[in-house]
């Protein structure tokens, strides 16, 4: 499936500011959304998935679920519960993610997996898509003397893709202001 045009693209300088890109990110979403995050090991997607449970309310730390495979974060405020995958040691694809009962978990929650790519896109036409690369020789801006305003290890950029009709007029432009 083609994406809809719905894009944003997010240069983000700092832990706090990916954490924030994920709370601004979370009013857009809504039970049955699923999310995939790409971007190599340390590059935000755990960050990023804080954000989005500050964001949609939910109990409990959002940690990496490397050693567990996922966890599940009920809503404190009424929404949607917060499922977050981590699909890292996961080498099945579908298959082996279907003993994760993620189809029976989507329709009602958000359903966050990071290393998702190539393994879940077939729970949902309809996906946003999370690509979080090192700015590696960045053009950050520089600030007081020429000094660069952020660690440039810290730089990502972040691209926001949505797929299917769902994604079409979420308001996904709007991240790349703030």
């Amino acid at each position: 499936m083609s994406t809809t045009g719905a894009m944003a693209h997010v240069t983000v300088k700092s832990p706090d500011q990916m954490q924030e890109l994920g709370r601004r990110l979370a009013p857009l979403l809504r039970p049955g959304d699923l999310v995939l995050l790409t971007g190599e090991l340390g590059a935000g997607k755990t960050t990023l998935t804080r954000g989005l449970g500050e964001g949609l309310g939910v109990r409990g730390a959002v940690t990496s679920p490397t050693f567990v495979i996922a966890r599940v974060h009920p809503s404190l405020a009424g929404g949607p519960p917060l499922v977050h995958v981590d699909a890292y040691r996961l080498g099945g694809g579908l298959d082996e993610m279907e003993d994760l009962d993620l189809d029976v978990s989507l329709p009602e929650s958000v359903v966050v997996v990071e290393w998702g790519e190539g393994k879940v896109e077939e729970l949902s036409d309809d996906r946003l898509h999370v690509v979080i690369g090192r700015a590696v020789g960045a053009d950050a801006p520089g600030g007081v003397d020429g000094a660069p305003e952020a660690d440039e290890d810290d730089v990502r950029e972040v691209t926001v893709t949505g797929f299917g009709a769902r994604w079409a007029d979420a308001g996904l432009p709007a991240l790349e202001t703030c």
